[in-house]
């Protein structure tokens, strides 16, 4: 397996073994924001959002070494200083790696669907695991998805709908400035349908609580000491 890395400011580092998540404000101080996108690809997205907006911070995530590599060596090009990516398994990154309620917002576009029943476990969207995504957004935060895999993109949505501390929307328009992935692009140009939803927590909402539908999944769980 390829190893964990980190890659910020011209430095990429192996990912320790962590006890605490990292601490992204000693990482990239001086930012005004954060967004995190998992799963970049091939970076159209986050780098573009990264080139204009500099003063925002952003963390991505790739499992595939010659998306991340490239991402990683465009970003030193280009002399981007905002950005922080890591090389790993999504669900391990966000549940040992991120600090929780840092991002103001979530983009996850065109995930594996992961079709066959025994793969399920490993899409990112389950009701087992998706506090796992949620946890990392701040009370204000909000969660942006798109899917050309239209069944998946329902079962997204049933999911996020039955978590009970969110506002659900299907978009029935584009975003405004068009693709943001180079899948979207050909799917597009294809005249493909697209799914897109966004989902943000509701006033006195808790992020990343156990979905009401995982908890079965929940095998031991540790009580925080009381302060």
């Amino acid at each position: 397996m390829a190893p964990l890395l980190v890659s910020y400011r011209g430095r990429e580092e192996p990912l320790p073994k962590l006890a605490t998540p990292l601490g992204l404000d000693t990482l990239l101080p001086g930012g005004e924001r954060w967004e995190l996108e998992i799963g970049f690809g091939k970076g159209r997205y986050l780098l573009r959002r990264a080139a204009s907006e500099p003063t925002t911070r952003f963390v991505g995530i790739e499992l595939v070494s010659k998306y991340y590599r490239r991402s990683r060596d465009r970003v030193r090009r280009r002399g981007l200083d905002n950005v922080l990516l890591l090389r790993g398994e999504a669900q391990y990154l966000l549940s040992v790696a991120l600090p929780r309620g840092f991002a103001q917002a979530v983009h996850v576009y065109f995930p594996d669907p992961w079709p066959k029943d025994r793969h399920h476990k490993r899409r990112l969207f389950e009701a087992g695991s998706v506090d796992l995504v949620l946890g990392t957004l701040g009370s204000r935060g909000r969660l942006l998805f798109a899917t050309d895999a239209l069944d998946y993109g329902r079962v997204v949505q049933g999911i996020l709908e039955r978590h009970g501390g969110l506002d659900v929307e299907v978009l029935d328009t584009a975003w405004a400035e068009g693709p943001r992935t180079n899948y979207e692009a050909k799917y597009v140009a294809a005249g493909r349908p697209i799914l897109r939803l966004t989902a943000g927590l509701r006033r006195g909402g808790r992020p990343g609580v156990l979905h009401p539908d995982g908890r079965a999944a929940v095998v031991a769980a540790v009580r925080e000491p009381e302060a």
